[in-house]
């Protein structure tokens, strides 16, 4: 079986490719490994060969790695569901908060960041297929979360992440990459500011390579690099 440093090097070959097949700058994309349900000493694995953006998504889990394997190398991001009352542990633990989904999450985080003299990274979760089963803001809401979420100091909006609805074909998933990246050029101009809305967290170990066609900056994958979850 292969190594996970042979997992990630593949990965990052096929996001360089990916990248220079349609004339984008692979430097600007960032390639998170998502570590959650995996051991330590497999994370270091990843960290040795080269990973340096780690994802987790369930905050109890990640508090006791972060607190082993520290944040002075590694940027770590959030992007499972975050509930209010885990606000302040993931405000102190993680550099980016990719799931923030309603005003009242975002008021938690921007208070407690407050608390810490931060100015805490985000991105607003969008429920792009419209699906029961998933978080995040309604395609209908996400203009006036985003104008609240201006209002906030400590919140420094970052961009948009999703999920689409899975499908064997990635290429199924194209048009919900395309719309996000719509939705992100509105609210861009909406503010009409180079420091916000930078970003699109979007594609995952089965279709990261269409995300990038359609102007993902940010992939999180898996199990492509890790293998299956235990």
């Amino acid at each position: 079986m292969p190594s996970v440093k042979d997992n990630f090097n593949a990965v990052m070959k096929q996001v360089r490719d990916a990248a220079v097949s349609c004339g984008r700058n692979p430097d600007e994309i960032t390639l998170i490994a998502v570590s959650k349900k995996k051991q330590i000493p497999v994370i270091m694995e990843g960290i040795n060969a080269g990973a340096a953006h780690l994802g987790e998504n369930y905050l109890q889990e990640a508090v006791k790695k972060i607190d082993a394997i520290g944040n002075t190398k590694i940027c770590w991001h959030f992007i499972g569901h975050l509930q209010t009352k885990k606000a302040r542990s993931a405000v102190k633990y993680f550099e980016y908060i990719h799931t923030v989904d309603r005003i009242k999450l975002a008021k938690e985080i921007n208070k407690h960041a407050a608390k810490i003299n931060k100015v805490q990274k985000i991105l607003l979760q969008i429920n792009i297929g419209n699906e029961e089963t998933k978080s995040g803001a309604a395609l209908q809401d996400i203009h006036e979360l985003a104008d609240q979420v201006m209002q906030l100091d400590n919140l420094s909006l970052e961009g948009l992440m999703c999920i689409p609805p899975y499908n064997p074909d990635p290429e199924l998933t194209r048009p919900y990459f395309r719309q996000l990246a719509q939705i992100r050029e509105e609210l861009a101009e909406k503010f009409k500011t180079a420091e916000i809305m930078k970003h699109l967290s979007m594609g995952m170990s089965n279709d990261f390579k269409i995300a990038i066609e359609e102007g993902a900056t940010m992939i999180r994958v898996g199990t492509s690099i890790f293998g299956k979850r235990e």
